[in-house]
Formats: structure tokens, C-alpha cells, sequence
């Protein structure tokens, strides 16, 4: 990845994915799979709670609207890299780059609050089941969803605008597989650190004060699961819960070692590593882990396939 060198004034060189790499190849069509299997589970997802009734509770319309979130996140990265690699280059414009910039922090920060959200419909079904209803109602978690993308595509319109109008000198090679906010900072020729301050503190407030409003809520989840009689409601109530805590490990952990550690204790390898954990992997694994877990959305399958 990265085989060229070419890039225009106003454009950058992505350098690819773990440069250097001697079988690149295999890295391609491994990325490849995981994009395919990452659209077609989420799409497929998404379709089962459209169409099946049973799934049309507030906890799997948030998880259709996180579906179409990891949809959007693989693809804000993943066809430009294949499209580069296949086609022998590895330029791309200003615009879009700035777009890459902008839907992944839209999409990235996005998720984080959903994630939340999801968390708080889980201790509202668990901790306070007699008014669920009442409390999450359709209406309830449409304004959810809306929180959720608007929230990611305000900060995102703020970050990418500052971003991209940071001076570069010399060098327009970013040392990434796509155009990711703290690669292209490190490009200016003027004093960042300020901005570096802004991102933490944002870190801060989009990612740290989400994590730690899922972990209370599954705290207090976990005390009630626990005070139940019935060994059957403990089982199911755990469950379902295991599902969302996995998705919200595998999407937070990465996303805290990049943007709430200092740069110098993690290499540029270890960043695309961890990126490519939370932007390829992640999305791919939300639906195998819902699907394979999950008895609701297993049974809906089975009857979309009994009729096909």
C-alpha cells in the first residue's frame, strides 16, 4: 500500500497501512472480507429489525441506527484505501480528504454517544421495567438517534474545519490509511499544541464521560441482575447486556489508548493498528456478536430464511 508518490498541490499522500509491509496483499484481501462481511451483516441487521414486528423495540431501533453508523464508518476508510492500492496510487485530494476527516469524526463521536444512549435503555429495561414504556417511547428514541448523529456532525464540522486549515510545509505525506485527524496535525509547520490541549479536553467530554456513564449504568445493572430470583431473567438480562459491553470494549478501548494517552508512548504502527481495530474490525464484529448471541434476532433470521 503507499507504491507511489504522487500527489498534487493542494493533495496528500496517503502512506497506507503498516508501510513496508512485505505481503501486502494478503493485508488487501483480508481488509477486503472484513469490509464485505461488515456491509452485508449490518445491512442484513438493519433489514431483520425493519421488517420483523418483534424487533421493534427501543433497544434494537438504537441498534439499527448503530448498524447504519458502522455501515458508514468502514466505508468512510475502507474503499478509498482498495481503490488506491488497485489502481497503483496513493494521492488524495484536499476535498477529500477533508470529507474522510469530517465523517469519521461525525460517525466516530456519533457512535460514542450512541453507545451511551444504549447503555441508558438497558438500565431503564433492567433497573426500572414497569416504566419502560412509558420512558422509552418512540418518540423517546427517535430524539435519541437524533442527539446521536447531530452530535457527531457538529463536532465534526468544528474539528474539520480547524484541521484543514492548519498551514503544511514541506512534506504532504500522511503517515496513515486515511486522512485521520491527529496524522494531519502532525503536517503543520505552526505550534499545534493548543489545538492537542482542545482535543484531549474534547477526548474528554466525547469519550472518557460517555465510558464512564455506560460503566455507572452497567454497575447498577449488574447489582439488580443480580438481586433477581430467577435464575432464567438473570441469564437473559446478562446476556443481552454482554452484547452491548463487548461492542462498547472493543470500540472504546482503541479510541482511549489513541486519543487519551500521549503521543510519545504509542508509535504511528500501534495508532493504525488501534484504528484499525475500531474502523474495520469493530463494525464487522457488531453484527456477528448481536446475531450470534442474541435468540430474538436469531429466530427473525430464521424466519426471513424459511421464506426465502
Amino acid at each position: 500500500m503507499g507504491r507511489g508518490n504522487e500527489t498534487s498541490v493542494d493533495g496528500f499522500t496517503l502512506l497506507g497501512l503498516f508501510s513496508g509491509l512485505r505481503h501486502v496483499g494478503f493485508l488487501i484481501c483480508t481488509i477486503l472480507l472484513n469490509y464485505v462481511v461488515a456491509i452485508t451483516g449490518n445491512t442484513t441487521l438493519v433489514l431483520l429489525i425493519s421488517l420483523d414486528p418483534g424487533l421493534h423495540s427501543p433497544m434494537y431501533l438504537l441498534l439499527s441506527q448503530l448498524s447504519l453508523m458502522d455501515i458508514s464508518l468502514i466505508s468512510t476508510t475502507v474503499p478509498k484505501m482498495l481503490t488506491n492500492y488497485f489502481a497503483g496510487t496513493s494521492a488524495i485530494s484536499y476535498i477529500g480528504c477533508a470529507t474522510q476527516v469530517y465523517f469519521h469524526s461525525t460517525l466516530g463521536v456519533g457512535e460514542c454517544i450512541l453507545l451511551t444512549l444504549m447503555a441508558c435503555d438497558r438500565y431503564v429495561a433492567i433497573c426500572n421495567l414497569l416504566r419502560y414504556v412509558v420512558i422509552m417511547n418512540p418518540q423517546v428514541c427517535l430524539k435519541m438517534a437524533t442527539v446521536s448523529w447531530l452530535g457527531g456532525a457538529l463536532n465534526a464540522l468544528i474539528q474539520t474545519a480547524y484541521t484543514m486549515n492548519f498551514p503544511i510545509c514541506g512534506s504532504r505525506e500522511v503517515h496513515h490509511f486515511f486522512c485521520e485527524l491527529q496524522a494531519l496535525l502532525k503536517l503543520s509547520c505552526e505550534d499545534t499544541s493548543t489545538y492537542w490541549k482542545v482535543v484531549f479536553i474534547s477526548g474528554i467530554i466525547l469519550i472518557l464521560t460517555p465510558f464512564s456513564l455506560i460503566l455507572t449504568s452497567y454497575i447498577f445493572i449488574f447489582l439488580t441482575v443480580f438481586r433477581l430470583n430467577s435464575s432464567k431473567a438473570r441469564h437473559k438480562a446478562l446476556a443481552t447486556c454482554s452484547s452491548h459491553l463487548l461492542l462498547v470494549l472493543f470500540y472504546f478501548g482503541p479510541t482511549v489508548l489513541i486519543y487519551m494517552t500521549p503521543r510519545s508512548l504509542h508509535t504511528t504502527e500501534q495508532e493504525q493498528g488501534l484504528s484499525v481495530f475500531y474502523t474495520i474490525l469493530t463494525p464487522m464484529l457488531n453484527p456477528l456478536i448481536y446475531s450470534l448471541r442474541n435468540k430474538e434476532v436469531r429466530e427473525a433470521l430464521r424466519k426471513v430464511l424459511r421464506k426465502v
